[in-house]
């Protein structure tokens, strides 16, 4: 009873069917001919992109800072793979899986045309001090990796994991406590506090500049609706 092509009109079909709770993955897999596995993929990627994701042709283009943003969450715990795909829109957990492979194995995710080499800029030496400063910068630039990258000469690896340690352990996180840099954890409380207000004060300014922009938003709406 094994299909050789299956519609996308049926591939949704099937999707909504198992969503709405009539049937389960297996049996509705086994019934179209197709491997579990497979009907996994068809939920992620409808909850993922809805009914686009069947109906979209040709090959689909990942952008560089994408497929970083995922394989850095991945490794770093943040999330199954199935998850990652669903949250960034990726069809096949195969291509997730070579990504991480190719990032383990010292590729690059360079692209023609893309621009995408900068996210593989090798990183450098940072005192904590300029840490301080690289993460304010990127919070008050709405988290513009390759801007960041661009301005301070380090790697797409150090900002985003320099950033993900800030949001789950405030400046503490930013100290380096390996070998000779163990002398960064011992922070005045003064020194402590100075770094907290400029981290602050880039956070307070990303969110003014997100008022702003909702604000002329609204102010366009409503002209709209005087028109």
């Amino acid at each position: 009873m094994s299909k050789t092509k299956i519609s996308p009109a049926e591939k949704i079909s099937a999707v909504q069917k198992y969503l709405a709770g009539h049937g389960s993955q297996e049996g509705i897999a086994w019934s179209l001919g197709v491997g579990h596995a497979t009907f996994q993929q068809w939920i992620r990627n409808y909850e993922s992109m809805g009914s686009v994701a069947f109906t979209m042709t040709g090959r689909k283009q990942y952008p560089v800072e994408l497929k970083l943003k995922a394989v850095m969450e991945y490794i770093s715990g943040a999330g199954s793979q199935d998850e990652i795909c669903k949250k960034y829109g990726i069809r096949a957990r195969s291509k997730l899986q070579m990504w991480i492979m190719r990032y383990n194995s010292h590729g690059d995710f360079k692209q023609p045309n893309s621009g995408g080499d900068i996210y593989m800029a090798k990183g450098r030496d940072t005192t904590l001090e300029e840490r301080i400063e690289i993460v304010s910068y990127c919070i008050a630039n709405n988290k513009d990796y390759g801007k960041v990258i661009e301005q301070y000469g380090i790697s797409y690896q150090q900002i985003y994991g320099w950033v993900r340690k800030y949001e789950s352990g405030g400046v503490d996180g930013l100290v380096d406590r390996r070998g000779k840099r163990k002398n960064e954890s011992t922070m005045t409380e003064v020194e402590k506090l100075r770094a907290q207000i400029k981290l602050k004060e880039a956070e307070n300014l990303r969110l003014q500049m997100e008022n702003d922009l909702l604000k002329k938003l609204e102010e366009i709406e409503r002209r709209r609706g005087q028109g």
